[in-house]
């Protein structure tokens, strides 16, 4: 399992604790520190496309609307931090988010 978040998220943090505690030992890529690889960045806009821009995010609200306007996938290469987290793949499924969905997905319910 890879999980590509931010250390400083709280719901990241919150996400990794909860999967520790249901037996996953998830690989942590901390998109700021670590990027997001090119392979990786592409998959995850096919799998969810605009949806991967977090628009409430500190970093969107900074950028000016000409960028604001930029395909996703370039987006993501400028701005890791942009991307909706955290993004989970676990034997080539990918979610997006720590919603009830994905929660019920890795922890049962």
């Amino acid at each position: 399992m890879r999980f590509f978040g931010l250390k400083s998220c709280d719901t990241c943090r919150k996400a990794l604790k909860a999967l520790g505690e249901a037996g996953y030992v998830p690989q942590l890529i901390d998109v700021r520190a670590d990027g997001i690889a090119d392979a990786d960045r592409t998959t995850i806009i096919a799998q969810f496309g605009d949806a991967a821009i977090n628009r409430a995010s500190t970093t969107w609200r900074g950028l000016p609307d000409a960028e604001k306007a930029a395909d996703p996938a370039a987006l993501l290469a400028a701005h890791p931090t942009l991307m909706k987290r955290p993004v989970i793949e676990a034997d080539g499924t990918w979610t997006i988010g720590w919603k009830a969905d994905v929660q019920a997905k890795y922890l049962g319910g």
